[in-house]
């Protein structure tokens, strides 16, 4: 039986027995959990779901398999099955089925009474239920705040932390980083690198070709797709080291290669950044360029056809 159709059948006595399960201690928190197949070698796909008076949480996310301590993923028949999971912000007690390696069932966390003041103890408060609670579903260790804390990051926060595990921001993402020649320190800004997909080997290509950006440039150079690749395409049209911020502006307002290529096949050989930018913005495209040729109009400078669309001369 595939996971989706094991957990609809866990949902009616899920229901029932979330009910029982919060009535118990305040500081235990149960749920449903979910196993399925993972395209990464050595994980599982696992997700917790905990249902509440005004809503629900689900999260869904790839685990090591050696983190389910108890777990047998080699038998194909449906069998019931008990693991554990330990975290430093806590332990998940999980029991349910398994079948070809997906299954579901129910958990409860018992989150470990020592964490909250180690935190602390680290710099970091603000450590309430639903932060231990989220800190061990992303595996925030305490090696793990201790390495972040040791980066002397600004704004680094438990939300900080918890959004480093999400997204991926390790110790060795900031210092690949840093050594490519980013010396980033606003946590912000590393989150959103994750995000966006600014990468130590994206600074690198950009620094060897001649470029400095900062971290905003970067960061608004994947938002908008100027990747190296598509740098090195317009460096083929023969532009070469064209500032970064006219490079954004390219790909804001659909300057290509392929643009230049035809308005270069139309005798427009090489247009300043500038002038690709406002033909762009006031629609001076090859074909209206070919259209006024078909009617006699013809040696019409950049200038002159910008002109043209800004006092509607279609």
């Amino acid at each position: 039986m595939r996971f989706r159709e094991g957990i609809g059948l866990l949902a009616l006595a899920g229901c029932i027995t979330l009910g029982l399960m919060l009535a118990r201690a305040a500081e235990v928190r149960s749920g449903t959990w979910a196993i399925m197949h993972s395209d990464t070698p050595g994980d599982v796909r696992l997700a917790l779901m905990i249902s509440y008076k005004n809503g629900h949480s689900n999260d869904e996310s790839d685990w090591p398999i050696s983190d389910l301590q108890g777990i047998d993923l080699s038998k194909p028949a449906r069998h019931d099955v008990h693991f554990t999971i330990s975290r430093d912000a806590g332990k998940f007690e999980c029991e349910g089925f398994l079948e070809n390696s997906e299954g579901a069932g129910l958990f409860h966390f018992t989150p470990d009474e020592a964490f909250t003041q180690n935190m602390r103890s680290l710099g970091f408060d603000g450590v309430d239920e639903d932060k231990q609670f989220a800190m061990a579903v992303h595996n925030v260790s305490l090696q793990f705040a201790q390495e972040m804390k040791n980066e002397h990051l600004e704004n680094l926060d438990t939300d900080k932390l918890i959004a480093f595990r999400i997204f991926g921001v390790s110790r060795e993402f900031i210092e690949d980083v840093r050594a490519a020649g980013i010396n980033v320190t606003d946590s912000d800004k590393l989150v959103a690198f994750r995000i966006h997909g600014v990468s130590p080997e994206m600074v690198r290509q950009l620094h060897q070709s001649g470029y400095k950006p900062d971290e905003d440039t970067l960061i608004a150079m994947r938002i908008h797709g100027a990747t190296p690749e598509w740098i090195e395409q317009l460096r083929q049209r023969g532009y070469d080291h064209v500032e970064l911020e006219k490079l954004i502006a390219f790909r804001i307002h659909g300057v290509s290669p392929e643009f230049i290529g035809k308005l270069q096949e139309l005798g427009y050989q090489h247009p300043d950044a500038d002038e690709l930018i406002a033909m762009r913005i006031h629609n001076v495209t090859p074909e209206y360029i070919s259209d006024m040729r078909s009617r006699g109009i013809k040696d019409l400078t950049i200038d002159k056809l910008i002109a043209m669309r800004i006092h509607g001369i279609d």
